[in-house]
């Protein structure tokens, strides 16, 4: 068991971006964050890279689907041996397909009982199939824990928080409300397409991995029809919890064809952008800030047509003393705390799920 009190967790996060594992520390009891500690990073090489994108959008069994678990693993092995004195570990795996809607099925590579067992801790994983089990989403997961930043970082109105990974998503939340299941503390989903778009424009195009700081979207002129198109997308007019599959805009990459590499660039900036703002136009009141984390804050084109699209402040969380680029694994080392002792992850708010979900298994070596 657990012991009670606060705790050091380790989070794990390896994103839809395909970039590669973050690792971070966090002291919690699962409900208050006490700090945050040491955070690391392992890149995934191009040939790893290669493997996971050959496997997106394939279930258990399917071909290269045990190649990707298999590096997913071993890169999460690698990184996390370097933290010790960690009671718990938080571990994602990656996303390599999500239908919550259709199958009713969520599919994140690798197995925490394998990672358990190599590093001697015990691991908390397979965070989403629960929730999507009892008729959620599955998705987004860290908006419980946006809740624990705010009431840590002392704010007292409603703000927002977006995490602009390979897909958007947004969290609204109240922090005056005593808890983040409570009634009217949390309203979260996905808000569209983000990075992924634009570094599979990159990648295809440019043999890039990314518009590094969104420097060919600068030099680019956004097609204005082009994203109004893409707002005409049943996605944007269903109510939210609603979550997306990473490629469940695929057709993005056909739309730009004609365009420049810059002005495709440009343009899908801005419809990552103009997602957020339509996501917005359904939260249940204007946030006071727009506090940005992945690595979307650190494009100047994506974050200028926020602050342009949306009227608001928008800032990246390092503003409030967050690390932008550790949230989501701090988020999964806290959300295993909160498994191993059984508080729910997700919420009727959050991912859809009837009732708040205890969600996630627990391995131990």
């Amino acid at each position: 068991m657990l012991r009670s009190g606060m705790v050091r967790a380790v989070g794990t996060m390896s994103g839809t971006s395909l970039d590669g594992v973050d690792a971070a520390e966090i002291e919690t009891d699962g409900i208050a964050i006490a700090g945050f500690g040491k955070a690391g990073y392992r890149p995934y090489t191009a040939a790893e890279q290669g493997v996971l994108r050959a496997a997106l959008g394939r279930w258990p069994a399917e071909p290269g689907v045990s190649d990707a678990a298999r590096i997913v693993e071993a890169a999460h092995a690698e990184l996390l041996s370097g933290f010790t004195g960690a009671e718990l570990i938080g571990f994602h795996g990656q996303t390599l397909a999500h239908d919550p809607r259709g199958t009713r099925r969520t599919h994140q590579a690798g197995s925490g009982a394998r990672l358990a067992a190599a590093l001697g801790t015990p691991v908390a994983w397979d965070f989403r199939s629960e929730d999507v089990a009892q008729g959620g989403e599955g998705a987004p997961l860290a908006p419980f824990f946006h809740f624990a930043c705010a009431q840590w970082a002392g704010l007292r109105a409603p703000v927002a928080f977006l995490n602009l990974g390979g897909v958007g998503n947004v969290t609204w939340l109240d922090p005056r409300v005593a808890g983040p299941e409570a009634p009217g503390a949390l309203l979260a989903f996905d808000t569209g397409p983000a990075n992924a778009p634009i570094n599979d424009l990159m990648h295809r195009r440019l043999g890039e991995s990314r518009d590094e700081g969104g420097a060919l979207a600068l030099s680019g002129q956004a097609d204005a029809g082009v994203i109004e198109r893409f707002l005409d997308a049943d996605y944007f007019h269903r109510l939210p919890p609603k979550s997306l599959d990473r490629d469940a805009f695929a057709g993005l990459q056909q739309a730009v064809e004609g365009l420049s590499d810059a002005d495709a660039a440009a343009t899908l900036t801005g419809c990552a952008a103009a997602a957020v703002e339509r996501g917005l136009a359904q939260v249940p009141s204007v946030p006071a800030a727009l506090y940005v984390c992945g690595g979307g804050r650190h494009n100047r084109a994506m974050m200028a047509a926020l602050a342009e699209r949306t009227g608001l402040p928008v800032e990246p969380v390092e503003a409030l003393g967050l690390d932008g680029d550790m949230l989501e694994a701090q988020a999964f080392g806290w959300l295993a705390v909160r498994v191993a002792r059984g508080l729910p992850i997700s919420g009727p708010s959050t991912t859809g799920v009837p009732v708040p979900c205890r969600g996630g298994q627990l391995s131990r070596p």
